[in-house]
């Protein structure tokens, strides 16, 4: 009976220590900082440093386990310049579309081009790749450069480059900046950003990865903004260089980037001074302009009544169309008047006078040859 109370009363300080050690545990615990964005964040072991984010993993045949339940479609116009070349190209797009199950349908009398999904689409986000191309061959892009979108690392960009600057001069001068000379700049740019660039009419088409697309999107914005391409395929350029280093890679480049002021000088035409006349001066005001109520009463519209004003404007404005006209009209016929013969030279008339008076002179003498002959003739017979 006695050993019974000394096992529990030999239980109870363990207990007691075991109670007296968690509290230090969560004193422990309690005095290291928790961020408060992290205080319910749990450790991810499929999430490690040696993942690629950026990496899209290709969709391949057989991933969709069931068709799509509804059907989406889009449609885009296109310009009569690029009815004929889509016409002779369109079997080829149908052929291609149809590996990923989509329909397109080439319309010439709207002039509209359209995709749609089937039952047989395996790849949910073909749509909208379809969607991309439809868009890329109504901006000019040769049909086999534009099938490359349906990749999946892949992408476009279209540029609406027209509404940036309102001087249509000043339009065409910077886009033909962005183009440079026999192409160079555009050629620079696409090799620097790995992307297919086009530049036509009031667009410009993008195709490549994103960070490509980005890249030259700045370069095109920034040149429809007045910056030069040049500065910014330059920075480009050392970023390029600098990603190939290997301590440099994950650094700030700030310091190796050039950094362009930004240099608006004005050019300042010289003032023009009028000289000024010296004026004699006199000790009178000018003399008061008349009114219009004068000079109405010097025309006589003033004693007219509102009518009879808008009869006599009528009136002059008829005769200056008038005149306008028989001014038009002479222009006009005067491209019908044979233009005055030039007068010819002293020399050219005596020579003609000369050459007409030998003529007649021959004429004289053949005459009087005839006569000669003609007259022992007559002679016998009488």
């Amino acid at each position: 009976k006695s050993s019974e109370p000394r096992e529990e009363a030999g239980e109870e300080p363990a207990a007691s220590k075991s109670q007296e050690s968690e509290p230090q545990e969560d004193q422990g615990t309690e005095d290291t900082p928790v961020n408060k964005n992290k205080k319910y964040r749990k450790p991810k072991p499929w999430d490690h440093e040696g993942i690629d984010h950026w990496k899209v993993e290709p969709f391949k045949q057989g991933e969709m386990k069931c068709s799509l339940l509804e059907e989406s479609s889009f449609a885009t116009l296109f310009p009569k310049y690029r009815e004929l070349y889509l016409k002779e190209v369109w079997p080829v797009i149908t052929k291609e579309l149809e590996k990923f199950g989509i329909s397109c349908e080439l319309n010439l009398i709207e002039g509209s081009m359209s995709v749609k999904t089937t039952r047989k689409t395996w790849d949910p986000y073909a749509i909208l790749k379809a969607r991309d191309l439809i868009k890329l061959l109504a901006r000019s892009v040769p049909a086999a450069q534009a099938l490359k979108i349906m990749e999946d690392d892949t992408h476009c960009d279209i540029i609406k480059i027209s509404g940036m600057v309102r001087n249509q001069d000043r339009f065409v001068k910077r886009r033909q900046r962005l183009i440079g000379p026999n192409g160079s700049t555009l050629k620079a740019l696409e090799l620097l950003t790995k992307c297919y660039i086009l530049v036509q009419g009031n667009t410009v088409s993008c195709m490549g990865s994103f960070q490509g697309l980005k890249q030259a999107r700045k370069v095109i914005v920034d040149c429809m903004n007045n910056i030069h391409p040049i500065y910014n395929i330059k920075a480009l350029m050392i970023k390029r260089e600098l990603a190939k280093d290997e301590k440099l890679k994950d650094e700030n480049w700030d310091r190796f980037l050039p950094k362009f002021k930004k240099r608006n000088a004005k050019t300042k035409k010289p003032k023009v001074v009028a000289e000024k006349k010296e004026k004699d001066y006199t000790p009178f005001p000018p003399p008061q302009q008349p009114s219009k109520i004068d000079q109405l009463m010097e025309s006589g519209e003033f004693f007219l009544s509102e009518e009879q004003r808008k009869e006599k404007r009528k009136e002059e404005r008829s005769e200056t169309r008038r005149e306008e006209k028989a001014a038009r009209d002479r222009e006009r016929k005067a491209a019908f008047v044979p233009p005055k013969e030039k007068k010819k030279k002293k020399r050219e008339e005596a020579e003609e006078h000369h050459e007409a008076a030998a003529d007649k002179v021959d004429v004289r003498e053949l005459a009087a040859s005839f006569k000669k002959k003609a007259a022992p003739a007559l002679g016998g017979a009488r």
